[in-house]
């Protein structure tokens, strides 16, 4: 037998069906230990052909208004998955991401019932799908939503890769031109904005793997760097070297290189600094 090539190996255990396989048990075993919640769970989960139909009504559910209708909020949701099959994966790396990365997180259906972070993003993905399709008003009112219900303003525009962890999530802010790579861990209150009101490309440009600290200020057209560390509070005007760690106002490199951030999740800064 040809051993599994490490690509194949980490689609095997964050992709949409072995999440979608876990999940399901998950749900059941719940239902059968809460009865109170069998009906939450069914109709949540167990009562679906697969992810990317349970994620649709999961974010239709809780984004549904009187002007857009539990029912219409579902098609749009499953016509943007049913139409780019990569929302459903990417939503899955996710998952796998708060569960691996989070401590407080015990299995895979604690955040997609729960966690504000990881539904305002799933719902981001269908908002940003709809403005690729030049659907904006729509995509505004899936971003306006969010921000009511969840706390978290992301711009439909904004692009954001997969395996990415929002902890908490209150508060966070991404605007129209930011862009967030694969594997990026941010906390409550974190900005990623402008320094103005300046037009065009505008807002920062974060790398893979970077750890973005609670309550942390990414302002203007900046990069950082790949699995760079931002300490919580700190305000960075500037670009920021990879696997760099920065902290204050305004921020500046403290500390020596740090590897995978957003993984460890260590928010600790050396001593003396």
């Amino acid at each position: 037998m040809t051993a599994a090539r490490p690509a194949e190996t980490l689609k095997a255990r964050t992709g949409a069906a072995a999440v979608w396989a876990r999940l399901r048990v998950e749900a059941a075993a719940a239902a059968a230990q809460e009865p109170a919640l069998a009906g939450l769970l069914n109709s949540a989960v167990l009562r679906h052909a697969g992810f990317a139909e349970a994620l649709a009504a999961r974010i239709a559910e809780k984004l549904a208004d009187a002007q857009l209708d539990a029912v219409l909020a579902r098609d749009v949701a499953g016509e943007a998955m049913r139409a780019d099959p990569a929302i459903a994966e990417r939503a899955a790396a996710d998952m796998v991401a708060v569960s691996e990365r989070d401590p407080a997180c015990r299995d895979f259906l604690q955040p997609f019932l729960y966690y504000k972070g990881y539904l305002a993003l799933q719902a981001w993905r269908v908002a940003h799908w709809l403005w690729g399709q030049g659907r904006e008003t729509l995509a505004f009112h899936i971003q306006n939503r969010v921000s009511e219900r969840f706390a978290v303003d992301i711009h439909p525009a904004a692009r954001i890769g997969q395996g990415v962890m929002i902890d908490h999530a209150t508060s966070v802010v991404i605007g129209e031109t930011a862009v967030v790579g694969d594997d990026v861990s941010m906390l409550h209150e974190v900005t990623l904005g402008g320094t103005g009101n300046e037009r065009g490309d505008r807002h920062p440009k974060i790398g893979r793997g970077v750890l973005i600290g609670a309550g942390a200020k990414v302002l203007g057209n900046i990069r950082v760097g790949d699995e760079a560390r931002i300490a919580a509070g700190s305000v960075v005007l500037k670009d920021v070297p990879a696997r760099c760690t920065v902290a204050g106002v305004p921020a500046r490199p403290v500390g020596g290189c740090c590897a995978e951030p957003s993984k460890r999740m260590d928010h600790s800064l050396p001593d003396g600094d």
